[in-house]
């Protein structure tokens, strides 16, 4: 009979006891031997956290044999991927292993079933055998490894029309889209800032098809290869170059583009520092912003606000919205731009 586990894995916690596994600095990552409630896959590739695999990267100087070094130390100390630095992780795509014996019969999952791991890698038990390959320009590592989803976990069943690494990136990312899906309302003037990247791109899509013909969606990003993207799909009415950590200057051009009237919200989806006080100054008064980015300062951006008087309600970017995977996979069928588009980026 296995040992039983408890539903959200502080089992597997090590340092310090009695914090749950995200906050956890080392977790167990032995996969011999599993509990009742866990769920052991076979991990195929991993896509790290975009401010994550940015900031290893930079520490890497771009080398890949460093990279995976730096990868690599992470799990092994950790028993995660939970970069110290960021404090994030990414998500995972494998095949399910062995099913707990408490939950098997009791979930919608196969031993054998192609999944991807809707919770951050910062607190799921992984376990490295080898790196196979690194793919720098789309945030993703392939391996031959092993992770534990417990009871709690989420997770969602790969689709048979959407390529597994496509799928991976674009999950990865979905509880933006689905956030803004809920927020925006008809007439809205939306703000996206990093609207060129992946997650701006489906964030873009929801905002203009929530905010309608009468509200107005700005896309804002700071790279010529991003904009250009953006400009071909068509998703925003106005496009604007804006470096997002010179807050002025976002403040400026969005006063200038909305009379004085700024943004009902903003979306912040970039993976660099120092962008929260571009991200209030767009926004009016009453207005919300919402921070989906793992680069942002609560500090900063709390007694930022006040410090120039916004009366604004931030809002933290959880990855979790009921349904928000199928809302992300299915703006790739909605939209052959967006996919076709994906398709060579992420494929």
């Amino acid at each position: 009979m296995s040992l039983k586990g408890d539903p959200y894995g502080c089992h597997r916690v090590i340092d310090p006891v009695g914090v749950l596994p995200q906050p956890a600095v080392k977790i167990n990552n032995d996969m011999s031997e599993i509990r009742d409630n866990e769920i052991l896959v076979d991990v195929d590739i991993l896509n790290i956290d975009s401010a994550s695999f940015t900031q290893i990267k930079e520490q890497a100087d771009g080398d890949v044999g460093k990279i995976e070094e730096i990868i690599l130390s992470i799990v092994n100390s950790a028993g995660k991927m939970k970069n110290p630095l960021t404090g994030s992780g990414g998500m995972f795509i494998g095949t399910v292993n062995t099913i707990g014996e408490k939950l098997k019969g009791s979930i919608d999952l196969n031993e054998g079933d192609k999944i991807a791991s809707l919770v951050s890698l910062s607190l799921t038990p992984l376990k490295i055998e080898k790196i196979l390959e690194v793919k720098k320009e789309i945030d993703q590592v392939i391996i031959k490894g092993q992770a534990i989803l417990f009871e709690t976990g989420l997770y969602a069943k790969l689709p048979s029309d959407i390529p597994a690494s496509l799928a991976l990136a674009v999950l990865d990312v979905c509880g933006a889209p689905a956030q803004v899906a809920r927020m925006v309302k008809s007439g809205d003037t939306v703000v996206i800032i990093g609207a060129g990247g992946k997650s701006g791109i489906l964030c873009s899509y929801e905002a203009k098809r929530r905010a309608g013909v009468n509200g107005t969606v700005i896309g804002i990003d700071y790279s010529d290869e991003c904009l250009k993207r953006l400009k071909s799909l068509t998703l925003c009415d106005h496009v604007i170059k804006l470096d997002a950590s010179d807050a002025l200057s976002c403040y400026e051009a969005i006063s200038k583009l909305t009379k004085g009237c700024m943004a009902d919200l903003v979306i912040n989806n970039v993976n660099i520092p120092n962008t929260e006080m571009g991200s209030i100054l767009m926004t009016r008064d009453r207005g919300i912003v919402y921070f989906f980015s793992m680069s942002t300062s609560f500090t900063k951006a709390a007694l930022g606000a006040e410090g120039v008087g916004k009366d604004i309600d931030m809002i933290v970017g959880n990855g979790y919205a009921k349904g928000h995977a199928d809302i992300t996979l299915n703006i790739l069928r909605e939209s052959p731009e967006i996919r076709g588009l994906y398709e060579k980026l992420y494929s």
